[in-house]
């Protein structure tokens, strides 16, 4: 019987984005007899216990990113957050390499996480960030981010090398790279024909305290709505559960199973701007509503950028009024980029 490979697979623990696109590589490793053992923290950790009991799982050190409550200081606080950031990479790094040793792998995919990488075993970093928007330090951030993923034998970028494409220059950058690859829009979830149920589904995840100072504003709103509501609050917690609130369904979480049929079920979406989100809502060839997390550059780009084509309206937090998804009807809404990429090739860097 031949031996199955071993490769570490390592999410970041920001949002639930980095978690749910690792879930179509981690289900195309198993397809190809490979054993993924799967490391990461806090949400991400429950998320993909829950998708994938029978892996082996294993804890990381927690990056501890809290945003600011005002959009002005989110710069702010994330360098006085950096020393613990980098703190974390530290260790995560020392334990990446005990785990190369104890668990003799053959591979690393890393989503993000910084320090999850090692010389001894071929080492790949996931990111649609080639250059990571901080306002006027863009330049400085993204030479950084340029520089970690330089240690890394390849980086998978979750788009298409050409235009039109949807992470425009986050995942694009003017001198050829040979180390990267466009490996198409990855998504956990795949386009059914269903009658619709909820007029608009209503989903949010990503770090405190925004996520809950959202969810106040839209589970007050959303009662004004005219039509069904599915209200997914994007908390993972032991138990799922859910509460009927006049014509909003509230659910605490969901997996990948129930949420590819809510979304096919559903005629609108309102979330945030986030990468994942972008991909998933792409390959359903859905029409959406954003409201980016304030003071979050990336998301803030995508919203602006999609706006901006007419394919997806969008407004600050602040300023949020269940009326305004009515001018969704004069946007295209999100096109079917159809990926053709056979993720398995890539898998023989292992």
């Amino acid at each position: 019987m031949i031996k199955k490979k071993k490769i570490l697979v390592a999410p970041l623990n920001w949002g639930l984005g980095h978690a749910t696109r690792c879930i179509p590589i981690l289900r195309a490793l198993i397809a190809e007899n490979f054993e993924p053992i799967i490391a990461s923290d806090g949400e991400a950790y429950k998320l993909l216990n829950k998708e994938f009991p029978d892996l082996q799982f294993v804890e990381l050190p927690s990056y501890k990113i809290k945003y600011a409550e005002k959009a002005k200081n989110f710069k702010l606080k994330m360098l006085w957050d950096s020393p613990k950031i980098l703190n974390a990479i530290k260790k995560e790094k020392k334990r990446t390499k005990e785990l190369v040793k104890e668990l003799a792998l053959d591979g690393i995919i890393s989503d993000n996480r910084l320090g999850v990488y090692s010389k001894k075993v071929p080492s790949v970093f996931i990111t649609h960030q080639l250059n990571v928007l901080t306002g006027n330090t863009t330049w400085f951030s993204s030479e950084m981010h340029q520089k970690i993923i330089k240690k890394f034998d390849e980086c998978w970028v979750p788009d298409v090398a050409g235009e039109p494409n949807l992470s425009g220059r986050l995942g694009h950058l003017k001198k050829e790279n040979p180390k990267l690859k466009y490996i198409g829009p990855l998504s956990r979830l795949e386009r059914k024909e269903l009658p619709v149920k909820y007029k608009l589904m209503v989903i949010i995840s990503g770090p405190e305290p925004q996520r809950t100072l959202l969810e106040s504003n839209l589970l007050k709103e959303t009662q004004k709505y005219k039509g069904n509501v599915l209200f997914v609050r994007g908390k993972i917690e032991d138990e799922q559960h859910f509460c009927q609130e006049g014509n909003v369904t509230v659910y605490n979480y969901m997996n990948s199973t129930q949420l590819e049929t809510a979304f096919n079920e559903s005629e609108l979406v309102l979330s945030r701007s986030g990468y994942t989100t972008v991909l998933d809502l792409a390959k359903l060839g859905k029409k959406a509503f954003f409201i980016p997390t304030p003071g979050q550059y990336e998301q803030e780009y995508l919203a602006e950028r999609l706006q901006k084509e007419n394919l997806v309206p969008y407004c600050k937090q602040e300023d949020f009024k269940i009326e305004m998804l009515e001018t969704v009807t004069d946007f295209k809404g999100l096109a079917n980029f159809e990926s053709t990429f056979d993720l398995s090739a890539l898998f023989r860097l292992f």
